[in-house]
């Protein structure tokens, strides 16, 4: 590793990666070895359908964990890379403080609006514009809506940030956005820069002075302290750095809260049904074509707490009924906002089939396993996804699911432990301070997990049933709308 002249062999890289349920730092050595992680817990207010978050609570956990990881470290801190989840809308002052609680990527208030917009072509004039695929918790529907039905809270607003850049301007006083997070769904991802037909469209081109500035490459600065700070991209992208993806064709999973299919390309296809969308990369002409699906672990732990099971019992019960789950089926789309990849549906809404008094707890568990299994392949598929796949996020924990998903997409899967979205973040932070660090060893997976030909056999024929169970409760979602 080539760094600066100040690098000691005690020295730490820090990632903050600010999640959606918990903000976390993680504190590296040189070689990508993991030297401490702190994490706190952050709120969701979630009620009939609207999902926000206290900005001021968010900040704080970052305050909080960036310094305990620094005081658990042994030397000193290179640098912090800052990663976060992405979409919803953060709206501050000048100053960089709340307006208003923020409006989560999860929140479903928009719905009517893209409901419209689907029917009338606008969802898809602008997926031809910038491969962006609008959904209820995007910057685009929610500034919308916002404009309509709560105009003065734009109005007070000097900007509308997404998490990573709010934290970015508290921490340094720099405001600015990256292109990944300026993505979805006003970035133009030829020019690289904001498409006022695209504001036009959604009828808040009068609003256009809440953007941020679109830093390319990302924003750097310094901390009260003197240590070096660089923002982004957002956690799909910086996760897709951490796990080593970045060669055309090679795809990530991301098997967390949001079930995120992420596969990367050189070629930017506007064509076909508008769904996930374009993240622009730090390198111009290449992007990471992403299908970050509502389905995750949230489906799963909505289970697991209706039945009473605890998450340690999950690798039990799936190895206790077969595949196939005994004719119990799972359609896991749980989110009060619908599904927003490989498909736009807003309505669209879990379904549970095949039960019996005969079922099992088990049988429940290991169905809705395979259902986001089955959400991933499609997700997967519609991607482009031909070469290696790599899977980070917290279901990596339960070696039985990752066996499954192995099943059910009928491939290796790489395995990246750890926090990713953090490392991924302290590697583009490397970057863009021109310290040299060694990819290969910093995105080594922790183990490879081969699936079972017979087993992926029976799920290729069970996927083609899922998307025939799915496109019935896709058509009667659009019946819902009229």
């Amino acid at each position: 590793m080539t760094a600066t002249a100040a690098t000691t062999d005690t020295t730490a890289y820090v990632g903050i990666d600010v999640g959606t349920s918990a903000v976390k730092a993680a504190a590296f050595d040189a070689g990508g070895r993991t030297l401490a992680v702190e994490s706190r817990p952050v709120g969701l207010d979630i009620k009939d359908g609207r999902v926000e978050q206290d900005m001021d609570e968010v900040y704080g956990a970052v305050v909080d964990v960036l310094a305990a990881v620094t005081a658990a470290v042994p030397g000193p801190v290179e640098l912090i890379g800052l990663t976060g989840q992405g979409d919803g809308v953060w709206l501050v002052d000048d100053s960089g403080r709340p307006v208003r609680p923020a409006i989560s990527w999860m929140d479903g208030r928009a719905h009517a609006l893209v409901d419209a917009w689907q029917e009338s072509g606008v969802l898809a004039s602008v997926f031809r514009r910038n491969g962006g695929a609008m959904f209820p918790g995007s910057p685009g529907p929610v500034l919308a809506w916002l404009d309509r039905h709560e105009p003065a809270s734009l109005d007070a607003a000097a900007a509308a940030l997404t998490c990573k850049d709010m934290v970015f301007q508290r921490l340094t006083g720099t405001r600015a956005t990256d292109v990944s997070d300026a993505s979805m769904p006003f970035l133009d991802p030829r020019t690289r820069t904001y498409d006022d037909e695209v504001l036009q469209a959604l009828g808040i081109a009068h609003r256009r002075g809440l953007l941020p500035p679109v830093s390319d490459p990302a924003a750097t600065g310094e901390l009260a302290s003197g240590t070096r700070i660089a923002s982004g991209p957002y956690d799909l992208a910086a996760c897709a750095l951490g796990a080593g993806v970045t060669a055309p064709g090679d795809g990530l999973l991301i098997v967390g809260t949001c079930l995120a299919s992420l596969v990367a390309t050189r070629e930017l296809d506007l064509t076909g049904e508008p769904a996930g969308l374009y993240i622009s990369t730090d390198r111009t002409g290449q992007w990471l074509r992403a299908m970050p699906a509502m389905v995750g672990t949230a489906a799963l732990d909505w289970v697991l707490r209706t039945t009473g099971v605890q998450h340690t019992e999950v690798d039990a019960l799936l190895d206790a009924t077969p595949p196939g789950s005994h004719g119990v089926r799972v359609l896991p789309y749980f989110a009060p906002s619908g599904e927003r990849a490989p498909f736009v549906e807003p309505r669209l809404r879990a379904e549970l089939t095949g039960v019996s008094l005969e079922s099992t707890t088990a049988d429940l568990v290991r169905a809705t396993c395979e259902g986001i299994g089955f959400a991933a392949r499609h997700c997967l598929d519609a991607a482009g996804l031909s070469g290696s796949l790599a899977i980070c996020g917290g279901g990596t924990r339960s070696p039985a699911w990752m066996r499954l998903f192995a099943e059910v997409l009928g491939r290796p899967l790489r395995i990246v432990e750890g926090e990713v979205g953090a490392r991924g973040a302290v590697l583009a932070s490397a970057e863009r301070h021109g310290v040299e660090l060694d990819t290969a060893a910093w995105t080594a997976p922790t183990a490879v997990v081969e699936p079972d030909p017979e087993r992926s056999e029976f799920y290729a024929q069970a996927y083609e049933e899922h998307l025939e169970r799915l496109a019935g409760s896709r058509a009667r979602a659009r019946a819902a709308r009229t």
